[in-house]
């Protein structure tokens, strides 16, 4: 009972950390991730905070399915399958790549390392994360080109760096190479066979809900589809995260005709506060690792460490530096020759953003830690603590420092322009409005009596209205034009919906009203302002 008690304040202790910092954050304008990270990371220098380890199975099996099923779930299916060539040179080709390159560089200044144990290194380290890299991009105002590549690559990379994983574990273990073949016949299996666990379990779930119109049924079901994608992925040796990613973009683009309004709305707002809360935490505990990761280190002095994880820091981002450049003109190329796509040729300035911005997080951490504690013949695993430890470092360093610079470097590059996504809101909105009003007039034709009339003139004067408002490329697709005038029509609307739920708070104050009766308006209103405001 006890246990429980202790468990149960400490978690509470978190959220309570992760709501504060991440409040404190968005208040100065600072991604939530680099705040809680640093946060973390301060704490764990305080002798009395409790001391939380990150074991991997938590990770992989609790923590990771329902983030990745989020994003996948987030991800434009449209720019994804665009962009697919490009995603697939990031998420397989350079992970190889980093491996490769650790593996050359790590035998020459990296004490006790030979490639093998390089190769391992580099794997572990590969994967970028999905949450960090996409959060701190969307807050920095990244142009969505950018965005669309990093989401990509962030969902696909982790199932590969698990591969070069396994490679890497299995080269130290048994001293042995794997043959290209069997590398290339595994990761075929991983890929195939994760879309196709995906996909039938995504197709089950479809049919399923074609049953049920429940909102809290349906978000019990929703939160336990990562996790079956997951394990049966896992379970037949094929790649869970695959599966998971390959489900959510399946549901995501039925959920239109799959779940009521009102469903969508809860589980919008459910799925909002768990991402949240499950990064939060996440990032709070990677900075709580500190102690862990020093613990196991011995005979090497702080400054020397402190150089070795600067140093490979610094290894790791020119290695994706010297990939992005050639990589993204060959991609290109193909692109275009090849593929027959209209794709613009990336500028320089694209290509050092895109490399700038691979931050690593807790899978890194996690692979770190999954490594075996000792070799066949019982001796320890070598290099293990020195391993988690430099990963610790890379994650430290890409997540603040690069995270923290991206904003600057955005502005300096000049890539925060107008995002061609909002010119294709505004038209879309225009579209979806001409349609109401097309619609309207249909039905005013057949309207019996004066009445009828009356009601269809005030409809379509207020979507007429709203039409001649917006600016097909303003800012969110929908600008007021300017006038002598500081009266608008939704300003206007605003303020009556503000009166009406003061009106409707006196009510319940004076005891008019139940609360059942008011939460029910207040819902309506609430919907009705959060369009408009």
């Amino acid at each position: 009972m006890q246990d429980v008690s202790y468990l149960l304040v400490l978690v509470t202790g978190l959220l309570l950390a992760v709501a504060a910092v991440a409040g404190v954050a968005r208040r100065f304008a600072m991604s939530y991730p680099i705040a809680l990270v640093i946060f973390g990371l301060l704490c764990s220098f305080i002798p009395r905070v409790p001391r939380i380890p990150l074991p991997p199975s938590i990770v992989f099996f609790v923590i990771l399915p329902p983030l990745l099923y989020i994003a996948a779930w987030q991800t434009s299916w449209r720019e994804f399958k665009y962009n697919l060539y490009s995603i697939s040179s990031l998420a397989v080709f350079l992970v190889f790549f980093t491996a490769f390159g650790v593996a050359f560089a790590a035998q020459w200044w990296l004490p006790g390392f030979d490639w093998r144990l390089g190769f391992l290194l580099g794997a572990v380290v590969s994967p970028t994360d999905a949450v960090a890299a996409t959060s701190i991009a969307r807050k920095v105002g990244m142009p969505q080109r950018i965005v669309d590549l990093l989401e990509g690559e962030s969902l696909l990379n982790d199932a590969t760096g698990l591969l070069a994983l396994e490679f890497g574990v299995q080269m130290v273990l048994q001293g042995t190479t794997p043959s290209l073949a069997r590398g290339v016949i595994e990761f075929a299996w991983l890929t195939l066979g994760g879309v196709l666990i995906g996909v039938a379990i995504g197709f089950v779930v479809i049919w399923l809900e074609r049953w049920v119109d429940d909102g809290p049924v349906e978000i019990a079901l929703s939160l336990i589809i990562p996790y079956a994608a997951y394990l049966v992925g896992d379970a037949v040796k094929a790649s869970g995260v695959i599966a998971v990613v390959a489900c959510g973009l399946l549901i995501s683009q039925q959920s239109s005709r799959l779940f009521s309004p009102r469903v969508r709305l809860q589980s919008f707002a459910v799925w909002d506060a768990l991402e949240f809360l499950l990064n939060g935490m996440v990032f709070v505990l990677i900075g709580l690792q500190l102690p862990y990761v020093l613990a196991g280190i011995h005979g090497r002095s702080k400054l020397s460490l402190l150089a070795y994880g600067l140093a490979f820091s610094v290894i790791l981002a020119l290695l994706r530096m010297v990939w992005m450049y050639p990589a993204s003109r060959i991609a290109w190329w193909v692109r275009t020759r090849i593929i027959g796509q209209v794709y613009q040729k990336p500028q320089a300035n694209q290509v050092f953003v895109l490399g700038w911005s691979g931050m690593r997080g807790v899978v890194a951490l996690a692979a770190a830690y999954s490594l075996p504690l000792t070799l066949g013949d019982g001796r320890p695993f070598p290099q293990r603590s020195f391993i988690i430890y430099l990963t610790f470092c890379v994650i430290l360093v890409t997540l603040v420092f690069q995270g923290i610079s991206l904003p600057w470097l955005i502005r300096v590059l000049g890539l925060a322009k107008l995002d061609r996504s909002v010119c294709e809101e505004g038209e879309a909105r225009h579209l979806v409005l001409q349609a109401a009003i097309a619609f309207l007039h249909e039905r005013k034709d057949s309207a019996g009596n004066e009445g009828e009339l009356h009601v269809y003139d005030d409809l379509l004067h207020q979507y007429e209205h709203r039409i001649t408002e917006i600016d097909p490329c303003g800012p969110d697709g929908s600008t007021v034009s300017e006038s002598s005038s500081s009266l608008t029509m939704e300003g206007l609307l605003l303020d009556t919906i503000r009166r009406e739920r003061e009106e409707l708070n006196l009510l319940r104050a004076t005891g008019r009203i139940g609360d059942a009766v008011h939460r029910s308006l207040e819902r309506e209103l609430d919907l009705s302002e959060s369009r408009l405001a």
